[in-house]
């Protein structure tokens, strides 16, 4: 693609790339070339709207935080830090407990998937009330 650009933005080297191309092709690669240099400029018009109204948008908070008597740093001192956003909800209890033949103890809240050694214990005869806490 260099090559391509080098072709492109050199005056003679592009000539010569072209000079066996008719006047009516010319036209349609002028009106191509046409074509994306004006959705440059209105993307670029568009960014540039984009950026005047952020600004004026901050100025007018920074407006109301100057009639309001605050500071930016009034903000920083209110807001959580990033490592204590999130849920901060509490575990949920635990309502079985069973205490397997080595006296390893597993612990199970009845939600989600039943652990294995539940299961087991289920399948060789118990019942689940006989683990609940």
């Amino acid at each position: 693609m260099s090559e391509f650009l080098d072709i492109l933005t050199h005056g003679r080297r592009l000539q010569g790339a072209v000079k066996e191309l008719s006047i009516s092709e010319l036209e349609q690669v002028r009106a191509k070339l046409d074509n994306i240099i004006e959705k440059r400029h209105e993307k670029a018009a568009e960014q540039e709207k984009q950026a005047q109204e952020k600004k004026a948008k901050i100025a007018e908070i920074q407006r109301q935080m100057e009639e309001a008597g605050l500071a930016v740093s009034d903000l920083k001192e209110t807001s959580l830090p990033a490592s204590k956003q999130g849920k901060t909800g509490k575990k949920r209890p635990v309502k079985y407990k069973l205490t397997d033949e080595s006296g390893n103890e597993h612990k199970w809240t009845g939600i989600g998937r039943m652990p294995k050694v539940f299961k087991e214990a289920l399948d060789g005869g118990k019942s689940l009330q006989d683990f609940s806490i």
